[in-house]
């Protein structure tokens, strides 16, 4: 096991590092069955594993799992507001958006949800974001909230008082922390994603920011 950590460095990896890790071994497709028996590997989906708790040196990244799970994909909405910061509840399913068809997985490694994005607007406000010797694509703090925008089919944002209502009383935003966002990044997310509630909301961010 420790030339297995050896080989392969990452907590998340696929089946040809696996295969490359196994290659000294006569059936290394064998040895991974044996491997998932025990629990030392888990299988996240066909094709991706992370390391059990036994060999394990870090936590898993549920970000970069979820761009591995299902794509071309980041991760925005619930849980890219809450990685930064603006809303204050911890996400228990990772939340995503794909050019694909919305779809959710529940595996060994948590849950996965993916939302449906327009593709012509899909690579705006994606950014790419490394924590030690992991990066994983997740959304600017102005495309989470745009996304959230669009998905949220019960709110309808006429008026500066439907946004103002909808950002500090249900998704509990803090004001201060809304006015740091950039009305010009939102305008051009109302365009590519077509959303009028999400022009709404920089119409609203243009007047807290004259006004402070």
């Amino acid at each position: 096991m420790r030339d297995l950590r050896r080989r392969i460095g990452r907590e998340e990896f696929d089946y040809q590092a696996l295969m490359a890790a196994l290659s000294a071994y006569a059936n290394p497709r064998d040895k991974v069955t044996a491997l998932l028996r025990r629990g030392d590997i888990i299988r996240v989906k066909k094709g991706l594993y992370v390391f059990g708790d036994e060999l394990r040196r870090r936590p898993y990244s549920r970000e970069l799992l979820a761009n591995l799970v299902y794509g071309p994909s980041f991760v925005s909405l619930d849980s890219a507001l809450s990685f930064h910061g603006l809303i204050p509840e911890r996400i228990e399913a990772v939340t995503s958006v794909t050019t694909k068809r919305p779809k959710s997985f529940r595996t060994p490694a948590g849950s996965f949800i993916y939302r449906q994005s327009p593709r012509d607007g899909f690579h705006l406000g994606m950014d790419r974001r490394a924590e030690g010797d992991v990066a994983f694509l997740i959304a600017t703090p102005e495309r989470a909230l745009a996304d959230k925008l669009r998905d949220d089919r019960g709110h309808e944002l006429r008026t500066r008082a439907d946004a103002e209502s909808y950002l500090f009383d249900n998704l509990r935003i803090e004001r201060a922390d809304f006015a740091q966002l950039n009305p010009t990044r939102l305008d051009e997310l109302a365009r590519g994603l077509r959303s009028r509630k999400v022009a709404t909301c920089a119409h609203l961010l243009r007047s807290l920011r004259s006004t402070t």
